[in-house]
């Protein structure tokens, strides 16, 4: 049977096409990382991602053999940008997925840009013949073996917690990822923003223990990591990672990071990662795995 095209349901967050895309990532990446830049763990923040533009959902484009899902082409929040994930056996559909994403993924104001591995010449040649050409904006991945983790300790009075307490407190869970990503001294905290605070962490894939914040003698959160983990995987997923800017160059991220890495690693992972070449990383044990392009619409002449 041939392979088709179809549009994903216009339907936000755990439809059945969330639930196909996720469990394509799982078999895709199952023995080595082969779609870096979207593991399903970063498929899951993005799906209920307050940025997301949950309005164009039908702009993905799914192409399936016989029922199975074996290529991809989304955005993660905003229209205007183009990932790809293809099974291996599939690599002849990237020309189509780089023309689908040309004609359906652009935003309003015709702007797109592409996110394609370093080294991929079917993804690059098909970017040019389409009217794209590489920037010098790199999207970069790092990795850390969780056998070989740094030691970590809290100052005295701080302790960790989890989404899993008891007392797991949701509005002290928003301050520290809000000012932690530099949005403000005082963030909201009405109705709805609280509301999108939870759902973004409503994932059924989500392991509570593994939602780690560090907790200040006060009693706020100042540092916060999740790691995104299935039983069976060899590798866990990092994302996202805040501290508050007062509580800058204390060890508290690196011991939040380590601490949820640790945490997963007790479950049965052997490797984190994350999508940064922050400085941050590679000093805490992480290391470059795998580099991506920024490609751009151009007109030509």
């Amino acid at each position: 049977m041939a392979v088709t095209l179809r549009k994903y349901s216009p339907e936000p967050f755990f439809t059945e096409d969330y639930k196909k895309v996720r469990d394509f990532l799982i078999r895709i990446n199952a023995e080595r990382i082969y779609t870096s830049r979207m593991l399903w763990g970063a498929w899951e923040w993005a799906v209920t991602h307050q940025e997301r533009d949950q309005n164009n959902l039908d702009r993905i484009g799914l192409w399936e053999d016989n029922g199975k899902l074996v290529a991809v082409a989304t955005y993660e929040c905003p229209l205007g940008e183009g990932y790809f994930m293809v099974d291996e056996d599939y690599s002849y559909l990237k020309h189509q997925l780089i023309s689908y994403a040309k004609t359906n993924l652009q935003d309003k104001d015709g702007n797109l840009k592409l996110i394609l591995p370093d080294g991929d010449y079917d993804f690059a040649r098909a970017a040019r013949e389409h009217g794209f050409r590489p920037t010098q904006k790199k999207d970069n991945d790092a990795a850390l073996d969780i056998n070989a983790l740094q030691s970590y300790t809290l100052p005295d009075g701080f302790s960790f917690t989890s989404m899993a307490a008891d007392d797991w407190n949701w509005y002290q869970c928003h301050r520290v990822i809000r000012r932690g990503f530099g949005n403000g001294e005082r963030p909201n905290y009405d109705n709805e923003t609280m509301i999108k605070r939870r759902r973004m962490f409503s994932s059924p894939m989500i392991n509570p223990n593994l939602v780690v914040c560090v907790k200040a003698p006060d009693g706020n959160y100042v540092s916060h990591c999740t790691v995104w983990y299935r039983p069976g995987d060899f590798y866990c997923y990092v994302e996202p990672v805040a501290t508050d800017p007062d509580y800058r160059m204390m060890g508290l991220g690196k011991a939040a990071v380590l601490e949820a890495v640790k945490r997963a690693g007790d479950l049965g992972a052997k490797q984190a990662d994350v999508g940064s070449s922050q400085q941050f990383y590679y000093n805490i044990g992480f290391y470059p795995t795998h580099t991506l392009t920024q490609w751009e619409l151009v007109m030509l002449r």
